[in-house]
C-alpha cells in the first residue's frame, strides 16, 4: 500500500522516469522545495556537459566514475558527493561497473516535473 509522501528507491514503479542519454535513466521524485532524481549510468557511459540555474548535489550510491565540473575532473568512489551550484558546466562519466547517483536540486527543476528524454538544459 503506498503512503503519501513516502518511497523507496529500490521500486522501479515509483518515480517520474526519464532517459537523461544513452545509458544514463533516472526516476525522479519532486518536491515543492527540492528534488531527487535517482540516476542509473551504464558501465562507461556518459553525459554531455551541460549546466542548469538549479543548485545540485550528488551522492554516489554504487559504482565508481568521474565527475567533470567546472573545467575539473574528479575521480569519485561509492560514498563521496559533491556540490554543483548554479550556472556550473558538469557531466559525468561511470567507471567499468557503472554507477548509481542520488542528486538533489533546490529549487526543483520544473522541466523534469513530468516524464521526457535528455538533459533539457544548455550545453555548456
Amino acid at each position: 500500500m503506498a503512503v503519501e509522501n513516502f518511497f523507496n528507491l529500490s521500486d522501479p514503479d515509483q518515480g517520474i522516469p526519464r532517459q537523461l542519454a544513452e545509458g544514463i535513466a533516472t526516476r525522479v521524485f519532486p518536491g515543492d522545495q527540492a528534488m531527487l532524481s535517482l540516476v542509473t549510468i551504464e558501465p562507461n557511459a556518459e553525459g554531455r556537459m551541460h549546466s542548469h540555474p538549479e543548485e545540485q548535489w550528488g551522492i554516489l550510491l554504487e559504482g565508481e566514475g568521474v565527475r567533470v565540473q567546472g573545467g575539473v575532473e574528479v575521480a569519485v568512489k561509492k560514498g563521496d558527493f559533491w556540490r554543483t551550484p548554479g550556472g556550473v558546466p558538469h557531466s559525468f562519466r561511470a567507471g567499468p561497473s557503472g554507477a548509481t547517483v542520488l542528486d538533489v536540486f533546490a529549487p526543483p527543476r520544473e522541466e523534469y516535473r513530468k516524464a521526457g528524454s535528455g538533459f533539457a538544459t544548455a550545453e555548456a
